[in-house]
């Protein structure tokens, strides 16, 4: 697929329609059933494009740009619908809430950061937490009302946060350098982090969907034989 002038450092998917984040500072969106390399040109970011993520329900896409900015756009829209100005570095963390619907949070580098959490559907500001590192990365639990951040410069650090109070679970330590890549299994209960030091790391941070607050205890895992307390910080390394 072609379309962008420079590197691609974003993907997102929506049903057949896959987004494209470029330091182009251009999101192209591609309907892969079609033979076009692109169906439309999303146009807004000054500076280039290094988050997109799709809500739950394909309705709304967030980016996010080295220009500070968090844009949201419509299915319909080749311009932002809102702009969020907060951030005071590059937005590359995106996550939205399978809990709630229309909230957003975003996670700025290492000049802001912060994450910070949105109400897309009243265009407003709900909360900022300081997490005293460069956020990186960001994941909701699908199956608690709690998310995962990974960070780099200057801790390198994971962090499992219960929402809305935004108490620390868990502080998870092991990686040597930033922690660029996240995702989660299928059951939503293991998190898989990659780092600068050339290492993937598996985490087991999230309690099954039929579990009341208790995290996964399988014997080896980081988190093994803990449970969620109120606010208690854990830190440990992985074995």
């Amino acid at each position: 697929m072609g379309g962008h002038r420079t590197r691609v450092g974003t993907l997102a998917w929506s049903s057949h329609t896959l987004s494209s984040g470029s330091r182009d500072r251009n999101i192209l969106q591609r309907d892969v059933r079609a033979p076009a390399d692109f169906s439309s040109k999303l146009v807004g970011h000054k500076s280039e494009v290094c988050g997109l993520k799709w809500s739950y329900d394909d309705k709304e896409l967030a980016s996010g740009g080295n220009d500070n900015h968090l844009f949201i756009w419509n299915a319909a829209a080749s311009t932002p619908v809102i702009k969020f100005t907060e951030h005071t570095a590059a937005v590359k963390a995106i996550s939205w809430s399978p809990h709630q619907h229309g909230l957003l949070a975003s996670g700025g580098g290492t000049a802001d950061r912060c994450i910070r959490f949105w109400n897309t559907a009243t265009s407003t500001a709900l909360n900022c937490v300081d997490t005293g590192s460069q956020v990186c990365n960001l994941a909701w639990s699908k199956n608690v009302n709690e998310l995962v951040s990974t960070h780099g410069y200057s801790q390198n650090q994971i962090i499992v946060w219960r929402y809305p109070t935004m108490s620390k679970l868990a502080t998870l330590t092991g990686h040597s350098l930033r922690v660029l890549y996240l995702a989660i299994s299928p059951d939503g209960q293991t998190i898989v982090t990659g780092a600068g030091d050339e290492t993937l790391r598996f985490w087991n941070v999230f309690p099954g969907p039929k579990s009341q607050g208790s995290v996964n205890d399988q014997a080896g895992g980081p988190l093994a034989g803990r449970k969620y307390g109120d606010g208690d910080d854990d830190d440990r390394k992985l074995n």
